[in-house]
């Protein structure tokens, strides 16, 4: 099979289905696959590289396993980071992952942080609902205890989220925050002070499409 975007799910389908805000989500609303890791900037560049390059099958995996082009020291680090970032990647638009491999780092980390949004709602949904609040009402910071507080009502939303472990739900918290502090939101994972966020023009332009609604609101009520 040849890794072609034409072959891709629809980029408009799949996020009308999943992440438009007003419309029936599949249940469940909320995945842990973004324990796997953040925004992975250098890794993701390779993948979209190895995406751009149209790949079969054989041959994307040999550059991952093979020739370890991610440069990992265990295939199994190898296997569950490629899985995320190439999740993230496949259902967008080629321009997505040209910004990805060739743009500043700056353009790369919003690119990138488009892409978890739209791979991940309890990362969206904590930047449009509770930093976005946090901003509203002048405070300087966003803090675990939000989170908590944050959590507490994905559990009402999506039950299964209480079947997850308590380990897996403190690594999920990691790595928001972490995605948070890379993409410039917050200062860093250490003082959660939150830092004024702009959005590039060229990554909104990528984002202009009714279908990826979501995901630039998300990014504008930060701003």
């Amino acid at each position: 099979m040849v890794l072609r975007s034409a072959e891709f799910r629809q980029p408009e389908k799949y996020y009308s289905q999943h992440h438009l805000q007003g419309t029936s989500v599949p249940e469940p609303r909320f995945n842990g696959e973004i324990v796997a890791g953040s925004l992975m900037v250098n890794e993701s560049r390779k993948i979209a590289d190895l995406l751009l390059q149209g790949l079969d099958e054989k041959a994307f995996y040999a550059a991952l396993l093979m020739d370890n082009v991610l440069q990992k020291r265990s295939p199994a680090t190898t296997r569950r980071q490629s899985k995320l970032i190439r999740n993230r990647l496949l259902p967008l638009h080629e321009d997505f992952w040209i910004m990805i491999r060739d743009g500043s780092h700056e353009q790369a980390v919003q690119t990138l942080l488009a892409a978890a949004i739209m791979h991940s709602r309890i990362l969206g949904d904590f930047i449009r609902n509770v930093v976005n609040l946090q901003l509203k009402t002048f405070q300087s910071q966003v803090t675990y205890r939000e989170w908590d507080a944050y959590f507490e009502e994905c559990k009402q939303i999506d039950p299964t989220v209480v079947e997850w472990s308590d380990s897996t739900i403190k690594k999920i918290r990691q790595v928001v925050f972490r995605i948070l502090a890379e993409a410039k939101i917050i200062d860093s994972t250490r003082n959660l002070k939150i830092i004024h966020f702009s959005l590039l023009p060229e990554v909104k332009n990528l984002l202009d499409n009714d279908a990826l609604r979501y995901t630039r609101e998300c990014l504008e009520a930060i701003q």
